[in-house]
């Protein structure tokens, strides 16, 4: 969503590190291109007026501008700026100890995706540990309740649907429902409301009043421009909630909204979305969400979707690759270990300057080419798969035509895979000489390894043939 800003904001930053020393008119100069960027990514104008004004006066510091590195100060300065913008620390549910069960109540305006936010926050919270009800309150859009039921049926969630007439008496006895099949938490998923909407409004309000939530979230969609400022003041003034659920956050817009939204109103983003499935919902992380748009990347985040999705299997399979090599078998697994963690798209907008590298390099993060790898790796036997040296010509040509791929992409599929086979012998190596009296020297060769790995190759992907997907 951020890719044109982030673009935008590191072009800034790279004029200014090419300079030994800055001087006010750098600082001037790149305070009035960060001020186009952030208007041109739709962000409100007050919100980019008191942002660059801040940012402006910290970078005009004596103790900045006369420093050894200005350039790093100046992007530390930006960073904190506007990791404070999107909210400081991270914020959570807050749900009472004393009280069973706990209401969660979901507003918004039509189309900004309630219910399918009502049934991820259910899946958030069924898998940490709690039993969750959705309770439909959607009595207005046709078809609202069967939504979402059919999504609450999918991810294992019951779902009250009441008489299917009043929203209020819906939600009340919801209420009554959880307690009944013991949930601990109740998430009423209310009708899409315009602010104009007196009438819908009304109802909003009744339905607090009647089961007293503990927590109201708005859910906004991340596609919203300068227009939810006039959207999230007139829900604050009339619901008082608590926090907001970022929706459709791995779309295309510009992300004006979202950098705005707690500017406007001081409520928190405690939640966003990236993507359509049910596990897709993520809690927001303020700190990290300002370093993936200055290009930083979420190595962090990484580590986590990775713990996320790995068994005990993962971590066999891991141990045995480094004693005895690396199989096709071992290639398949880690593309779809790739496609539990989000997928290639998601994964290399947490890779720090993954993106950016990709753009200048003229490649793509084209997620049917972990399709196309399968079905080729599906088309060999089971010894080809453990024994991929084996494959010569012929085999090649038949795997090609078992998989309607053609034999130059079986060929350079079984070059990749003779890549990683040679750097997990080298790792082993490594591993090897760890125990041993050469760990300084394993060491130094590892972080000679991950250099190369990095974005000191990355650059280099696409290749002079022109646009490389992978």
């Amino acid at each position: 969503m951020f890719n044109s800003l982030s673009d935008r904001l590191q072009d800034t930053f790279s004029k200014l590190s090419g300079k030994g020393r800055l001087t006010e008119d750098d600082i001037n100069a790149a305070m009035r291109e960060i001020r186009m960027a952030l208007l041109e990514a739709d962000v409100n104008y007050r919100v980019v007026k008191d942002f660059v004004a801040a940012c402006k006066e910290k970078c005009l510091d004596a103790d900045v501008l006369n420093s050894l590195t200005p350039s790093q100060n100046v992007v530390r300065i930006v960073l904190d700026q506007l990791t404070d913008l999107l909210g400081t620390t991270d914020s959570k549910l807050a749900f009472a100890q004393n009280r069973t069960p706990n209401v969660v109540m979901l507003v918004g305006l039509q189309g900004s995706g309630k219910t399918t936010a009502a049934a991820k926050l259910a899946y958030l919270l069924k898998h940490q540990g709690r039993n969750p009800l959705l309770a439909a309150c959607d009595t207005h859009r046709p078809a609202a309740a069967d939504q979402l039921e059919t999504l609450g049926s999918e991810i294992g969630v019951p779902v009250f649907r009441g008489d299917g007439k009043d929203a209020v008496a819906v939600a009340k006895g919801s209420i009554q429902a959880a307690v009944d099949h013991l949930c601990d938490v109740v998430i009423v998923d209310t009708a899409g409301r315009l602010q104009i909407d007196e009438e819908m409004m009304a109802e909003a309000v009744a339905i607090k009043e009647a089961v007293k939530p503990d927590q109201i979230l708005m859910v906004v969609d991340a596609m919203t421009g300068q227009d939810i400022v006039n959207v999230v003041s007139t829900f604050a003034e009339r619901t008082d909630f608590d926090g907001v659920i970022m929706s459709k956050l791995d779309g295309d817009a510009r992300g004006g909204g979202a950098l705005s939204v707690r500017a406007v109103t001081g409520k928190p983003i405690k939640f966003v979305s990236m993507g359509e499935k049910p596990d897709s919902l993520e809690v927001f992380h303020p700190d990290r969400m300002a370093k993936r748009i200055l290009g930083m990347g979420d190595v962090v985040g990484i580590i986590e979707q990775a713990e996320k999705v790995a068994t005990e299997q993962d971590v066999a399979n891991a141990e045995r690759m480094l004693k005895s090599g690396f199989t096709m078998d071992d290639l398949l697994d880690q593309m779809q270990q790739i496609r539990k963690m989000g997928g290639l798209q998601k994964l290399m907008g947490m890779i720090p300057g993954a993106e950016r590298a990709m753009a200048q390099s003229g490649a793509t993060a084209d997620e049917s080419q972990i399709v196309k790898i399968e079905a080729m790796i599906h088309s060999m036997t089971k010894d080809e798969r453990l024994h991929p040296k084996k494959i010569n010509g012929q085999r090649r040509r038949r795997i090609a035509a078992g998989s309607g791929r053609s034999v130059q992409e079986v060929n350079q599929l079984i070059k990749q895979w003779s890549e990683m086979n040679k750097m997990m012998g080298k790792m082993r190596g490594l591993a090897n000489n760890a125990g041993g009296n050469n760990s300084r020297k394993a060491r130094r060769q590892m972080q000679s390894m991950m250099n190369n790995m990095g974005m000191g190759n990355m650059g280099g992907m696409g290749g002079k043939g022109g646009r490389r997907r992978f």
